[in-house]
């Protein structure tokens, strides 16, 4: 059924039609599982989409995961970083990576069997994964968004950053808050003409 569901929101997406509609639940469908499988979606194209850049993201280019001199994520996961602690872009995203993708192979949190019910925190936990996987959007768009343009995945990036932005918004996943990096970002293009990622 995620399987369908999954399709279902992919030949939308590829549809060109507008992406304020496609992040809409079908009819009939379940919004825990809609919710989930946009997640896992998300999960697997931010971390296609760093992987694009990673080369160009280390420990002496990037020091701080940051989005600019106004924003600074520290990493806590409650186990080996009981404390905010601040690490260097690759080594927070690495962590990032590794827990969400704990968080989704994990059967109490996002069931696969049908009948299991999602867990009654499921909505917290999906909230704070798209929270942070959102701060890879803002690190890539304001350290990285040169290298992006050098191979030609501008486009298909803010496609993908736009679809993510409708569809947390649509069902309140992230905070607005959390997403103020973004929200007027203006970048230069290779050609001197200005990109607008502002989501109208």
């Amino acid at each position: 059924m995620k399987f369908n569901l999954h399709k279902q929101a992919n030949a939308s997406l590829n549809s060109g039609i507008d992406l304020k509609e496609v992040v809409k639940l079908p009819a009939g469908e379940d919004m825990n599982d809609w919710i989930a499988v946009h997640v896992v979606d998300f999960f697997n194209r931010i971390n296609l989409l760093y992987g694009t850049i990673c080369e160009f993201c280390t420990e002496e280019t990037c020091p701080t995961m940051s989005g600019g001199p106004k924003y600074e994520y520290h990493w806590c996961d409650g186990q080996n970083y009981k404390k905010p602690t601040a690490l260097p872009a690759p080594k927070y995203i690495t962590l990032l990576m590794e827990w969400v993708e704990a968080q989704i192979n994990d059967e109490n949190i996002f069931p696969v069997k049908v009948g299991v019910p999602f867990p009654k925190n499921y909505q917290q936990v999906t909230k704070k994964i798209l929270t942070r996987l959102f701060r890879v959007f803002v690190h890539v768009y304001i350290h990285h968004f040169d290298k992006l343009i050098s191979i030609g995945a501008e486009a298909h990036v803010n496609t993908c950053y736009k679809h993510f932005y409708y569809f947390v918004t649509e069902y309140n996943l992230v905070d607005k808050k959390e997403l103020e990096p973004l929200v007027r970002l203006y970048v230069i293009h290779q050609q001197s003409c200005i990109v607008s990622l502002y989501v109208h």
